[in-house]
């Protein structure tokens, strides 16, 4: 199915690339590779969960907040090859959780984003994986995740 139908199934939008908020660009392409910038879950310019997951979020919150990043990040993806469906594989995922140091559960909050890219691409969007904790992460944002993507 296309990863359009399946945005629209899922009652989602893939925003805009995000305005970057320092010295660095949403995206860069080398070759067929594509790395995004870590992206945080900004909802239309607003920081949507901020905060330590574990203490004052709960794990499905911060796996809501990874969804956001995931969808951001997809759109910087899009700023450079202007159609989802050019994707070949969703290669790697890296999240970074704001947590305490005593919080374990840093791959359910991950999961949030590694289900919804299952969901958008089956197959091409099966990824290896990094999810960790941090003691803290730009603007006080609960998640930030980065994407490498194989595009044609």
């Amino acid at each position: 199915m296309a990863i359009a139908q399946q945005l629209k199934n899922l009652g989602l939008d893939i925003p805009e690339a995000p305005v970057p908020v320092a010295a660095y660009v949403p995206a860069v392409r080398s070759g067929n590779l594509i790395y995004t910038a870590g992206q945080v879950p900004f909802v239309k310019g607003q920081l949507a969960f901020s905060g330590k997951v574990g203490s004052e979020l709960t794990v499905e919150q911060g796996a809501e907040a990874a969804k956001i990043c995931v969808l951001n990040a997809l759109g910087a993806v899009r700023s450079l090859i202007g159609d989802l469906e050019r994707v070949v594989r969703i290669v790697k995922l890296t999240g970074f959780v704001n947590c305490g140091s005593d919080f374990t559960e840093q791959a359910k909050v991950m999961n949030g984003a590694s289900e919804l890219l299952l969901a958008l691409f089956g197959d091409k969007g099966k990824h290896a994986r990094c999810a960790l904790g941090a003691n803290a992460l730009p603007l006080n944002a609960a998640v930030e995740l980065d994407l490498i993507v194989e595009v044609e």
